[in-house]
Parts: structure tokens; sequence; C-alpha cells
């Protein structure tokens, strides 16, 4: 059983620091809506991804052999043409032990890694990143590891270790589609998410072939959990299992999902919804008009989700070692819906 711990009052926010607050949610919304990202013409020197197997017990050491020689082809480029950033990232890639299911080091680039065995998993939890996401902030961001994919899978990880000696779980830092700009237009459509959604059913299938007992628990961040919404949106009957297996559903620092409920959602799934009191997240307008906007509030009473609590971090803390949102967000993600506290 794990031991509760008192928490300290819910840290509440001044009137002006609402007004700062909304004041820099709109200019974030708007500079959104006036931005707009060239293209620089020049052919991306990166090369395409290389066939891998397909994802089953018998296949994933091939694969992740695979991936590991593209990272290293990646590498080879990015000291040819200077590139400093990607030369850290990818050299941090290749440190012993790390395992990766997918590698496309083209443009912004996606990667998908594993901590944990896979294979013999009770539980995976594939954490789902917001915008900004790129390959060379896979790991490090703003000196905060923990919103990172990677630093963020390996904060759940460990904290599941902390929580029970044997927590069977493996967890998966899913930057499987191309994350939009946080001063683009994109974030204020789904049309990143509705193709990010695509591609995290397809890995949720691969993952069923390769460990068909696991249940899966969805951590979805910031634009993220639009991905996440798209995705569990589209479910059908037909999909071989795999959506069955998804028995909860995390949405936090979320700008909504483009459902109008929870119930639309979680189907036979659990979903989850919190906000830190510092998060400038929560005074973003949540609307839905013409396709711009991405629906209500998930922490509204309204939209129905089990709202647990976040704590009192901002927008990229959630992950926090130590942090009441980290603590609840692994528990959630091991499938103990009693110890997680309510917000």
């Amino acid at each position: 059983m794990v031991e509760r711990r008192t928490m300290p009052p819910r840290k509440t926010t001044s009137p002006r620091s609402r007004r700062l607050r909304r004041a820099l949610a709109c200019a974030v919304t708007i500079s959104g809506i006036m931005l707009t990202t060239a293209g620089t013409g020049h052919a991306d020197p990166y090369a395409a991804p290389v066939p891998v197997p397909s994802m089953a017990p018998s296949t994933l050491d091939a694969r992740y052999t695979a991936e590991r020689r593209s990272i290293e082809q990646a590498l080879k480029t990015a000291q040819a043409i200077g590139d400093d950033d990607r030369q850290r990232a990818l050299g941090a890639f290749l440190k012993p032990g790390r395992r990766f299911l997918y590698f496309d080091p083209r443009g912004r680039g996606q990667a998908v890694e594993v901590i944990g065995d896979l294979t013999r998993a009770r539980r995976v939890a594939v954490l789902v990143p917001g915008a900004d996401t790129t390959l060379t902030a896979f790991d490090d961001r703003s000196s905060k590891p923990w919103s990172t994919p990677g630093g963020g899978a390996r904060a759940v990880y460990a904290q599941a270790g902390s929580l029970t000696p044997r927590p069977g779980l493996a967890v998966v830092a899913w930057l499987g589609y191309a994350s939009p700009k946080t001063f683009s237009s994109d974030v204020l459509t789904d049309e990143r998410a509705a193709q990010g959604a695509v591609r995290l059913r397809q890995f949720l299938a691969g993952l069923h072939q390769a460990n068909p007992g696991a249940q899966v628990g969805l951590l979805c961040h910031s634009y993220g959990s639009v991905v996440c919404g798209r995705a569990a949106l589209a479910r059908t009957s037909n999909d071989g299992g795999a959506w069955q297996k998804v028995t909860d559903i995390a949405l936090f620092g979320s700008p909504g999902t483009t459902a109008w409920s929870a119930s639309k959602l979680g189907g036979t799934a659990r979903v989850w919804a919190g906000r830190g009191a510092s998060d400038w997240m929560e005074d973003v307008p949540h609307v839905r008009i013409f396709g711009l906007g991405l629906g209500p509030d998930p922490v509204s009473r309204d939209f129905g989700a089990r709202v647990f609590d976040a704590g009192t971090g901002g927008h990229s803390d959630y992950l926090l070692p130590g942090s009441p949102s980290l603590g609840n967000l692994t528990r959630i993600a091991l499938g103990d819906p009693d110890e997680v506290t309510p917000g």
C-alpha cells in the first residue's frame, strides 16, 4: 500500500498575476495566428528512416539495432554539416542501454524511446509530448529535463520504482509526430494532432503485437493531449484489440482535446485531467469555432474527467521529481486509480 503524504495547501493566484498570465496567453494566441514559418528552400541533409521489422517480441532487438545504426548515421551527418545541437542530442541517444523503436532525423525530427522491458511489462505508459518538442529537445530543455519526452519518461519510470518494488511498468517516450511550434497557427487547430493521432494508433497496434497482455496508460501533455484526443475519438471496434488495452488517458496542461466531454474520449478507459496552479494554460480560451480552437477545458466540471492534484507547478513542471503531479501521473500509469489524490 502506498503511503499518502499530506500536501501543502494549493497555492492561489492573485488577481494581478492572473491578469498578467491572461495577457501572456492572449499574446501567445495572437502570435500563433499572425506568425507563419517560411521554408528555407534547402534540401534536408538527413536521410529518411530505414525499413525496420514490424513490432513483435522476436523482432524488437533487431529493430533497436537498426534504429541505433540510423542514429549513428545521422550523427555523422550532423558532424559533417556542423550541426552542434544535433551532435549533442544524438550523442546522448547513443549512450549504452538506450533503445529506440523509431527514429527520423529529417526536419525537426521524431523519435520513440523505450524505457524498461516492453515485452514483459504488465503496464505500458506512453508519454505524448506537446508543442516545440524536437530531437534536440528530446532530453533537455531550459534546464528542465523532466519537461522533455526522454527526461519525463525516465522520471515516471524512476517514480514507479520508488512506489512499488516490482512495478511491471515500461515507459515509452513517444515523439512520433511532427510537433508544432508554440508560436504558429498550427497550435490553434487540430490538423497536426489529426496526423499524429493516426501515427499514435499505428504505434498502439504495434505495441499490442509486441505485448498483447499489457494494459496501456496514455500520458498526454499540452498539445499532446490533442493528439490523444483525436486518437481516442477515432477508436473503432475493428482496431485489433489495441485500443481496448488503453485503460487510462491522462490530460495535463491541456489546451483542449476537440472532444466535448470525457465520455466521448474514454469508452471503457478512465479519463483524467490535471493542471498546475501556475500553468498559464488556464488562461487560454477554451473554444472551438469553425475549426479554430481545441474545445472545452478538460479540468472543467462540465467536461467530466477525473481531476487529479497537479500541485502548484507551471506548464513544464508536471513530471518534476518529488511533485504531486508526477506521483499522481505515475499512479495512473501503474493503473492504481484508488491511489490518485483528487484535485
